[in-house]
Order: structure tokens, then sequence, then C-alpha cells
């Protein structure tokens, strides 16, 4: 009996034990799922699910509205609780949608409320962009514009600017239609973005603030030449030519109309002579009597604040001048103060760091508002009842971005945020209150609401770890010195998650390197692309460092490149790769590099520079030699090949084909029409010149960024190249 007992307890010590160990097993076997690219990659179908939580948040007048694909509902921003105004179905139920397929409104994710003291939601139906009172059921105004082309509406006139057919119109809140426009073409270009983007352009139309005048580009480049892009979907390959103006030679030129709708007339702004010149930054004043552009030579050296009357296109007066040795780049407008029309808010570098000053509409400078050896990164508005602006800056920390409000009379900055992180910031009508979206290296996502006065914060979302079940790298970050020994360079390193200090990894630089980005950031996992997580859980070490050249610190630090793309660059990522080797973790035999673009020249130029110290490399989209890059951009940094030869020269990786000696892949979009075909298919006829033997992928149809699944099998391909020949 007794032994009986004791064999009945046995069992049952047996079998608690049992159950505790499924029990702690059950966390650690989630904890252990590994990811895919399908969980990591932008176009993978498990991707939003790993993103951290997120809501939608928009402002009417001072009150915060959540918008979702399904409803819209008014926040309080004191406790944070919500109160539902409609759903999707019932604004298409006011819209009477069922009558007209045209007004069905599919989600509401994107409403807006534009008039801050009435009940009015602004949704784009199917074909049709309506404007509903929420609190009387009705259609207020609708048009049936809402696909077109560059489609810009102002909120005060209700007009529409948008283009058709290569043509710019004009719609009146009426429904009245005026063409602006006759000879638009694909060479002829209204109403759209010009000079390829640079200068901080993204469009082409831009209306007064009352509705009444719209300023538009017109872009002829009939002059410039085509570059051969070739369609080759259809049964007989078609040609589909893109103008592409290359550094050096022939660009288009860009004139700025103001049309007016109580007149019906076009007047051209009377800037002189358009050719080589750059119209960038266009604004008004507040009565909308005055047109305002930075206008920019060819050189980007001599840059000028010029009024000009809307009514006649006279040129009124220059209001301020900025030279510069190398280069001036205007990326911002003026801002006029909304207490006070007479005076008007300028960011410049000209102290070397991005600062704002404040100016007269004489162009007398009344103070610089902003000043210090940091970047003011955005400019959120203006606290109307303080009267001080909110602005975003890296004061706190290089690779931080923090949101403070400055009085405009004193220069007070005051944080409004927790001084942590990176933070984005969206403010309230009046600026009194401000949306905070913010991340840290360790925090997902935060979303709180602010007072601009007191600096309260009320929090909105707290995001949990969507990767929480998997296996993670271990995420570092910290600084090595630049080549010149001085400058300190932020670095961020992606371990495997069972990382081993006493073995030996393969290990994978990941360079971008060029001007307007940078790899580092104090959010979430230091900033880190989840490539890169990937190739951890495969066994890499991952190196990403921002080298001299890149963006927020600076002239000094940007301009370090001028003349001579690539070549500092090269000297501060081999300090990166000096500081790798000193690592006992870090397998200095099997040392790779992976970039894409501007990251795609820095791959191949490392490689074929220093072709003894990367066993593999993969360059997505390189620029192999920047004479057949974009006027703009290309001869901005490097001036133009007639006039900089010694440095084009050095920066090509034509006549460096001889030197490469590990495995290279170069992959390219067939039809990329920001980095031409003719970069790689130049290199690889320099390599079999050469002797040299590089590997190959084109996507077909596809432009400089792969697009939906196909970066999925673009990243499997990057992979499985260090797979199979560094690992």
């Amino acid at each position: 009996m007794t032994r009986e007992r004791t064999t009945d307890v046995s069992t049952m010590m047996k079998i608690k034990a049992l159950l505790l160990f499924l029990i702690l097993s059950l966390p650690m076997s989630a904890q252990n799922k590994l990811f895919t690219l399908e969980d990591l990659n932008f176009g993978g179908n498990n991707y939003r699910n790993m993103q951290p939580e997120n809501i939608w948040l928009t402002w009417w007048g001072d009150k915060l509205v959540q918008t979702h694909t399904e409803y819209c509902s008014l926040v309080d921003i004191k406790t944070g609780k919500k109160k539902r105004l409609f759903t999707v179905q019932e604004i298409n139920q006011w819209a009477k949608s069922e009558e007209d397929a045209n007004r069905h409104v599919y989600h509401l994710s994107s409403a807006t409320f534009p008039y801050p003291d009435q009940p009015l939601v602004a949704v784009a139906g199917r074909k049709s962009f309506l404007l509903l009172n929420f609190k009387t059921h009705e259609i207020v105004w609708q048009d049936s514009i809402s696909k077109k082309l560059a489609r810009d509406w102002n909120i005060v006139s209700k007009a529409t600017a948008y283009v058709e057919d290569n043509q710019l119109f004009v719609v009146e809140s009426n429904g009245k239609k005026h063409q602006l426009s006759t000879d638009g073409s694909r060479e002829i270009v209204y109403g759209q973005s010009v000079h390829r983007n640079e200068f901080g352009i993204s469009k082409g139309t831009f209306w007064s603030p009352d509705g009444q005048r719209l300023a538009f580009y017109r872009m002829d480049q009939s002059m410039v030449a085509d570059y051969p892009q070739v369609d080759i979907f259809p049964r007989e390959a078609t040609y589909e030519p893109d103008k592409y103006p290359m550094a050096g030679m022939t660009s288009h030129v860009v004139t700025v109309g103001v049309y007016d709708l109580n007149t019906d007339k076009i007047v051209y702004l009377q800037a002189g002579d358009p050719t080589d010149r750059y119209f960038t930054n266009i604004s008004w004043s507040p009565d909308g009597k005055v047109v305002y552009m930075f206008e920019l030579n060819r050189d980007q050296n001599d840059c000028r604040l010029v009024s000009y009357d809307a009514k006649t296109g006279q040129r009124i007066a220059e209001l301020y001048q900025e030279i510069s040795k190398k280069y001036v780049e205007p990326m911002h407008p003026i801002v006029f103060l909304p207490w006070d029309d007479t005076k008007f808010i300028m960011q410049s570098q000209r102290d070397g760091y991005n600062h704002l000053y404040l100016f007269n509409n004489k162009g007398e400078l009344l103070k610089q508002l902003t000043k210090g050896q940091w970047v003011v990164g955005d400019f959120l508005g203006f606290n109307k009842k303080d009267k001080s602006i909110v602005i975003v800056s890296n004061e706190k920390n290089a690779i931080q971005r923090n949101i403070y409000s400055i009085d405009i009379k004193t220069g007070k900055r005051k944080l409004l945020d927790n001084g942590r992180g990176s933070h984005r910031g969206e403010l309230s009508e009046s600026g009194m209150y401000l949306v905070d979206r913010y991340t840290e290296p360790d925090v997902p996502r935060n979303i709180d609401v602010v007072s601009t006065q007191s600096a309260k914060a009320t929090r909105l979302l707290t995001a949990a770890d969507p990767w929480k079940d998997y296996q993670q790298p271990i995420f570092e970050s910290g600084t090595i010195k630049a080549a010149d020994g001085k400058t300190d360079l932020y670095y961020r390193m992606v371990k495997p998650s069972d990382f081993d200090a006493t073995k030996k990894y393969p290990t994978v630089v990941y360079v971008y390197g060029g001007p307007h980005a940078h790899n580092v950031e104090a959010s979430w996992h230091w900033y880190s692309r989840t490539w890169e997580t990937y190739m951890a859980q495969k066994g890499y070490v991952l190196f990403i460092l921002d080298n001299r050249g890149s963006e927020n610190r600076g002239l000094e630090f940007e301009q370090a490149t001028f003349r001579q793309l690539g070549q500092i660059e090269m000297q501060d990522q081999m300090k990166g790769v000096e500081y790798l080797k000193s690592l006992p973790y870090v397998d200095a035999d099997r040392m790779g590099i992976h970039g894409w673009s501007f990251g795609g020249f820095m791959t191949i130029s490392l490689m074929l520079n220093y072709p003894e110290v990367f066993k593999v490399g993969v360059a997505g989209g390189p620029v192999i030699d920047w004479k057949w890059y974009e006027v703009m951009y290309g001869e901005r940094y490097m001036d133009t090949p007639q006039t900089n030869p010694e440095g084009y020269q050095k920066a090509s990786l034509i006549n460096k084909a001889g030197n490469l000696k590990g495995k290279l892949q170069i992959i390219t979009g067939y039809n990329d029409n920001t980095v031409v075909p003719q970069h790689c298919l130049s290199f690889l006829d320099a390599c079999i010149k050469a002797g040299t033997q590089p590997d190959f992928f084109a996507y077909p149809g596809e432009e400089h960024n792969m697009r939906g699944h196909t970066s999925v099998h673009l990243h499997e391909r990057i992979t499985q190249y260090f797979e199979d020949y560094l690992k």
C-alpha cells in the first residue's frame, strides 16, 4: 500500500513537471518564431501586420478627429476618449451614392475637415470630391474631377486646378471650366513639378490664399535630349522616350504663369531670360497680390528671393541674395506671420546650419530666430495665441528629432516632447495643440496630443511591439571618428539574436552615403531597415555608417564631398571597416557590402578602390559616371564635366572596372528613369573589355525602386547572393 502511494505521488510529480514544462515552453516557443521576407519587406503579404499599431488623426480647427476606414471619431484632447461622428455607411447614405456611383466613398482614412468653425468633411468618392455637412447630412459642394492629375483644390474659393491630356484647367466652385493651356504635351508641361523634383519642389500649382489667383509652372523641355526607354511588354516592343537632361548638357526652360479667376487672364512673371535658371519655392503674400520665389543660377551658387506683382507679372524687388563658393540650395518657401502680414520667416544655411530668419517685406533682416550647431528639420507652423513658432530640430542630439516652440520676440525655446527619440508633429489650426508621433530605439510608436503652451501631454496610443513573438536581432548604435580625425560619425550595428562574441561572423556593410539622406536615427531599432533583420537572422552582422556628405549635420559636413563625390565618403566608410576589423567577432575575410542608388555607386566604388577588403557586393541602381546623371543634382555636387573634368574622372567607375576581384552583382530596374540603364550597361561593357566578371540582373518594367511584391523577390535575390558567396 505504501509502495502504491509512492508510485502515485511520483507519477503526479512527473505530470506536474510535464505541465509546468509545457506552460513555460509556450512563450519561449512563440518567441522563437523566425521572420520571412513576406513579414519584413514592404511588398510582403504579412508586412502590415508586422508594423507597430497606428492611428490616423487630423485636425478640425482645434478639435482632434481620428479617421478610420469605417468611421471618424472626435477625440477628447484632455482624456483621449473618443466619440463617434459618423460612419462610411452614413456618408454614402447622405451622399446618395446609390443614385450616383461616382459619389461612392470607400473609406474615411483620408477625410479632412477644412473649415475650423463648420461641421464639414471633405472626402473622395469613386470619381467625385465631396464636401458634406455631417450635422445636416447634406452635400454642400462636389466636383467630378477628383482623380485628375495634379489636382489642387482651394478651400476658400473652392476652385480646382488640374491637368488633363497635358493641358492645365481650372474649374470654379460653380462648375465653370477654364482651359489655361492649349500647347501642353510631353515636351511642354503645365502645372506639374519641374526641375526633376529638386529644390523641395513637389507640385506645379500654387493658389493664392483667397483662391482667386493660381501660380503655375510651365516647363519647355523640347530642347532636352530623349533617353530611349523601351516598353518590352507589347508584342512588338515600343519606344517610350524620357526627357532626361544630363550634367553639362542642354536643360529645360521653366517660366511661371499667374491665372486670375476674376479676369480669366494669364500673365507670366517677368523674371528675364529663364535659360539655365531654376525657379523654386513659390509663395504668396497674405493679400494675394504678390508672388515670391527663389531664383537660382545654373551653377547653383547665387540664390535670390524676388517678388512680383501678381496682376501684371512685373518684377517688384530683390529681397535677399545668398552666394556660396560651393552651392546654395533653397528648399523652403517663405512663410508670413499670421498676425503681421509685413513680416515673414525664411530658412537658410547661411551660417552653416539650417536656421530660421525673420525679415520684413522690404527684405530687411530683423533677426535670426534660431542659432547653433544643429539644424531646423521641419517648420510645423505657428501658435497664433502665443505668437510663437513650432519646429523640429536635432538640437538635443544629431540623430534625434525633437519638437520645440520658439518665442519670436525673445527667441526663447521650449521643449514640447520628452527630449528623446525621433518626433514628428502636426499642429492644430491655432497652433495651441500638437499631435506628437514618436519612436525611440526601444519604443515602436507612441502618439500624444500636447498643449504647445504648457507642454502637457495626453497619451493616445502606446503601440505594442509587433515583433514580440519573434527572434529579434540585437540593435546597437555608437560613434567613430571620421577620416579627418575629429568629426563624429554615427553608426548602427545589427547582430544575430543568439550573438556570441567568441564566434566569427560574416559582416555586411550597408551603405548609402549621399546627400539628403541618413541611415542612423534614434528611432525604433535605430532606424534599421528590415532587410538587416532578415540578414541577422541568417547569421550576419550588419554595419551602417553615416559618412560625411549625408544630411542633418550642417554645410561643412555635407559639402566636404563637393566636386569629388565618393572620395571623402569612401575614406569615412573605410574608417568604419577599420573599426569592424578591430572587433574580435567580425570575420575580416568575409566582408560584404550592399547599397542602392548613391549606395550602389558607393558599393562598386569601395569594391574597386579596396578590392582586397570586400569579398562580395550587391549594387542596386548604381551611378557609374556622374556625366550620365541629371543636371540639377549632378551639377550641384560636381559642377559640369566641362568645368570639373578631374572630379568626374576620379569619381567614374568605368576606368576602374579592371580592379574588380570579389563577387559583384549589379541590379537595376530595366526602365530606371532616375539612374538610367546606360550606367549599368556601360560598366558591363568596361568589365568585358577589362576581363572582369560581374553578375547582372534587370527587372523588366521597373523603375529606380522595385514596387509591390517585386521588392520581395529583389531582397531574396540580394540575400541569396551573400548566402552563396560570403557565408
